[in-house]
């Protein structure tokens, strides 16, 4: 019982933690320069101001590049726009989310894929968490996400500084429910080790059983 109000404390804990902060609306009033054209997906402006030499990788006064700020506002060809000007495509923000898992977090797989095609590292550790995308996408449910990670070969069994890895987040901060599940199967699928414990050692299927997740429990009573 203690191993799992610790658990809960964790969830609590980290439900405060710093969360990913798109451009508030004051921010995109006041941008200019390639942040604008950014924002608004003006490709035509942006290899104009690069042309012209502007910072590719300028940063903002919460760190975000104009590939951050094009991200955030789902701007596909903007992204492919400042990649081909040289912009640094694992570039990390203040509180260290790169594209990927913004695109993640956004389930926005086409802007993701696009970025992992772009030179934008699928398993590169991001966030407050020292996480990942897929770990991410497990805990929000975001199936095609989670599976476009696995393909792009994102580490499955990554342990974040909560010591929970993307099987342990899909139980422990999901719903139990169908996509859920579906990320789940997909992580087994794939190869995740469904032994792997938290700090505890509690492992996911400990996890479910105490949520009353029977479904997922059932899935990771199954072998290999």
């Amino acid at each position: 019982m203690v191993r799992f109000l610790l658990c809960a404390l964790f969830v609590s804990i980290g439900s405060t933690l710093s969360a990913q902060v798109r451009p508030s609306a004051n921010e995109v009033a006041a941008y200019k320069g390639l942040f604008s054209a950014a924002h608004e997906g003006d490709v035509a402006e942006i290899k104009r101001l690069t042309n012209a030499g502007a910072d590719v990788n300028a940063r903002d006064s919460r760190g975000r590049t104009p590939l951050h700020v094009a991200a955030f506002a789902s701007q596909d060809q903007a992204l492919k726009a400042l990649a081909d000007a040289g912009a640094d495509m694992n570039a990390l923000e203040h509180q260290a989310y790169d594209v990927v898992t913004i695109a993640a977090v956004a389930d926005d797989p086409e802007l993701m894929s696009l970025a992992i095609n772009l030179g934008n590292d699928p398993g590169q550790t991001t966030s407050p968490y020292d996480g990942t995308a897929l770990i991410a996408a497990a805990h929000l449910g975001h199936l095609d996400v989670v599976k476009r990670l696995i393909s792009a070969g994102a580490p499955l069994d990554h342990i974040n500084n909560l010591h929970w890895t993307a099987t342990i987040e899909a139980v422990v901060l999901g719903d139990g429910g169908e996509n859920h599940q579906a990320v789940l199967d997909a992580l087994l699928k794939a190869g995740a080790d469904r032994e792997l414990g938290d700090r505890e050692g509690v492992t996911p299927l400990a996890h479910a059983l105490a949520r009353g997740y029977l479904d997922m429990a059932e899935r990771l009573r199954q072998p290999d």
